[in-house]
């Protein structure tokens, strides 16, 4: 017998289980359950109730079941439970990386908001809000647009130098700094958010 034979030999056996499980799944499923099964309460009555009726104690009863003994490991399963350790591992490796400052840098930005137009009041309000909203929703990275301030009446910007006095003085906020031309260049902020 060569191993052709062997694996000719096993397809077949493998062709002859998958009959033989169409077959079973075409029989109609039985349940063999009593339709007023009862409860384990009163499982346990009946069981004192045989005892009583028998000439036993409970107490009698109760150390005969305290000399059975259980399997060790099932004893230690029921005690810990099963924890999923590659979940566990995947999980811990998101949060480190969430945790590196240099990913938060290179990451887009979550949630954008744009003042243009706005006064230093509006701006600051707004601004409030959709930081704590970012932070509710457990955003890591968002981008303010406030402009250049090209269109700005004086001669200085007015929501440029609002949105660092703002990153200041929020606890909730981190480092920040100004994205790539393509974002915005230097009328644009990404901040991490804490």
């Amino acid at each position: 017998m060569d191993f052709g034979d062997i694996l000719n030999q096993w397809g077949d056996m493998q062709k002859n289980e998958k009959k033989a499980a169409k077959e079973k799944s075409k029989t109609p499923q039985i349940s063999h359950k009593m339709a007023n099964a009862p409860t384990p309460e009163e499982k346990a009555a009946r069981k004192r109730a045989k005892l009583i009726a028998e000439g036993r104690t409970y107490e009698a009863q109760m150390e005969e079941d305290a000399k059975k003994t259980i399997n060790p490991m099932e004893l230690w399963l029921r005690r810990y439970g099963v924890t999923d350790k590659d979940k566990a591992a995947d999980e811990y490796a998101e949060r480190a990386k969430m945790e590196s400052r240099e990913y938060l840098r290179t990451m887009r930005p979550e949630a954008r908001i744009d003042l243009h137009g706005l006064t230093r009041d509006e701006a600051w309000s707004r601004l409030t809000s959709f930081v704590n909203d970012c932070i509710r929703r457990g955003l890591k990275k968002i981008l303010i647009i406030h402009g250049k301030g090209n269109h700005s009446h004086g001669s200085d910007p007015v929501l440029g130098p609002m949105v660092k006095t703002f990153i200041e003085q929020n606890k909730n906020l981190g480092s920040s700094g100004h994205p790539d031309r393509s974002m915005g260049g230097s009328g644009a902020t990404w901040v991490i958010i804490k």
